[in-house]
Order: structure tokens, then C-alpha cells, then sequence
């Protein structure tokens, strides 16, 4: 299937969860926040958010500065 990860469409296997996306989209483990066709999804329902063809993903970290 064909999904958009923040601007950029990437091919997944069918049955891709948001906790996939997550982890190929960044090795950061903490301060993500998703938000799946502008929807936040979250953390404790990554792994059973089932991803359909065409879905806009956004992977989101914190950042620090000031």
C-alpha cells in the first residue's frame, strides 16, 4: 500500500500499523506525537492503528532551543 509520512510517499507492506511508520520515520524513542489524516493517534493505540492505502501520516518530534 501507498501512504504520504510526512510529505513523502512511502510504500508499506498491507497491514502497516502507525508504530511501523514510527519506527522507520525516526530512531527517536520519546516526545513523538502522530497524527493520522490529521487525526492524533494516541501513543498506547500505535500498535493496533491499522494504516489504509492513501492515509497522510505526520511523525512529529520535540525539540528543544530557544
Amino acid at each position: 500500500m501507498k501512504v504520504v509520512v510526512n510529505g513523502s510517499p512511502r510504500a508499506l507492506p498491507d497491514g502497516a500499523t502507525v508504530a511501523d511508520v514510527v519506527r522507520v520515520a525516526t530512531s527517536v524513542a520519546r516526545g513523538i506525537a502522530v497524527a493520522v489524516n490529521g487525526e492524533v493517534v494516541p501513543r498506547a493505540g500505535w500498535p493496533g492503528a491499522a494504516l489504509r492505502d492513501g492515509d497522510q501520516v505526520e511523525v512529529l518530534t520535540a525539540a528543544q532551543g530557544g
